[in-house]
């Protein structure tokens, strides 16, 4: 995208927006320090999101296959970023061949996520884990690329690209892949469906905070917007952590900037990364917590009630087990009580009086006297001879007032 191809605002706006920028007022309403709203959206499918960052939208989406390392690296995967300008997002785009903006754009992005070579800088982000994505060393290692599409531009594409790039990673998932063979190096791909794919290994997360510098570079802004960018003197992007670790400061060009300035740039960096960090997380631990309910394998409503069935009639058969088992219950205790009940007396009562003999001899006295009670009663109360058992009772009663 060349520069003289970009909207270019009137000798009033750039005055109205340099002033109200004077006194701490930008033309949205936000203050000088605010990000605009941050929006995260995830696709049905692992590794894809979507960033709105105010009217700036940016969509991630992260692939990987295997190749052959690097000969200096053997032992270590490879990260590649990879922008689409499409002229849908910026009349200013041209489609076909990248411009210099789609070139630093993903540049950028790129060298806050991963290593470089020790010639360019020596310093090394390694957000991600290069050497977890080696399967064989120096022959089968996991390449993962990041397609970033740019879907419409309202400013401060750096930071949207970035924020879809490692929504895009921390929600890819990458095949398992075992390692076999009679020579031990053949490499075997899992089917999703037969073993969960593996997250990728991420140690930090690298935010691109981009300020805008306007005047002689005393006034400086965060999220510049299209318009504002527009305006802008210079530009400065800082990567870095929600620790505090600066990964990368890319300055493009325009004015310069004193070094207290910078040094001021990053201490606000480090707060605005924290909130991003905790942003980014809290989207990526819903989506994934989601994406695990619905694992959850359910039945459709005709096959529970299919299922509910065969219950049903089980429940039913057992409650017609259980009435056959009274009803023969029922019968077997009519035929018990059919029996003469002074066999089950005779049988009980010999049954009990062992055991109160042996638990209390004060007991087996006691009843023994009552025994002997009772066999007086019978004897007085049985007739003695066959003519008082013929003789009518109330004489009988007479009769055994008088002996007595």
């Amino acid at each position: 995208m060349d520069h003289h191809q970009r909207w270019r605002p009137t000798v009033n706006e750039r005055e109205f927006i340099e002033r109200a920028l004077q006194s701490d007022l930008r033309v949205d309403g936000r203050r000088p320090f605010d990000f605009r709203r941050l929006k995260i959206l995830f696709g049905r499918e692992d590794g894809s999101a979507e960033v709105q960052l105010g009217d700036t939208r940016v969509m991630g989406y992260a692939t990987a296959q295997l190749v052959q390392p690097y000969k200096d690296r053997p032992n270590e995967g490879t990260l590649a970023i990879f922008t689409e300008f499409s002229p849908m997002a910026d009349p200013a785009f041209e489609p076909g061949r990248p411009g210099e903006s789609a070139i630093e754009l993903g540049r950028v992005v790129d060298r806050g996520l991963r290593w470089w070579s020790p010639e360019i800088a020596v310093w090394e982000s390694r957000a991600v884990d290069m050497e977890s994505l080696c399967v064989v060393a120096g022959k089968h290692v996991w390449s993962v690329r990041v397609d970033l599409h740019i879907l419409d531009n309202g400013g401060n594409l750096i930071d949207a690209a970035n924020i879809a790039a490692l929504a895009a990673l921390s929600t890819f998932r990458r095949p398992e892949c075992t390692v076999g063979g009679e020579d031990g190096q053949q490499v075997t791909v899992h089917d999703p469906e037969v073993r969960d794919p593996l997250p990728l290994t991420i140690h930090h997360l690298p935010i691109a905070v981009t300020f805008a510098y306007f005047g002689e570079g005393n006034i400086m802004v965060i999220d510049p917007t299209y318009k504002e960018e527009a305006v802008m003197g210079g530009r400065m992007t800082a990567t870095i952590n929600s620790n505090g670790d600066v990964c990368s400061i890319q300055k493009a060009g325009g004015e310069g900037v004193m070094s207290s300035v910078i040094m001021q740039c990053l201490r606000i960096a480090s707060v605005k990364a924290a909130d991003i960090t905790s942003k980014i997380k809290n989207e990526v631990n819903s989506y994934t917590s989601a994406k695990a309910l619905q694992k959850v394998k359910r039945l459709p409503a005709s096959a529970l009630k299919k299922d509910n069935a065969p219950d049903v009639a089980m429940k039913e058969g057992s409650d017609v087990a259980l009435e056959t088992q009274s009803t023969k219950a029922s019968s077997d205790g009519q035929q018990i009580n059919k029996e003469p009940p002074s066999v089950v007396k005779d049988n009980k009562q010999e049954d009990v009086e062992p055991m109160l003999t042996e638990c209390n001899p004060e007991a087996q006295s006691e009843s023994r006297l009552t025994a002997g009670e009772s066999d007086e009663k019978q004897e007085v109360i049985s007739p003695k001879s066959l003519k008082d058992a013929v003789k009518p009772k109330h004489k009988r009663k007479k009769k055994q007032h008088k002996n007595s």
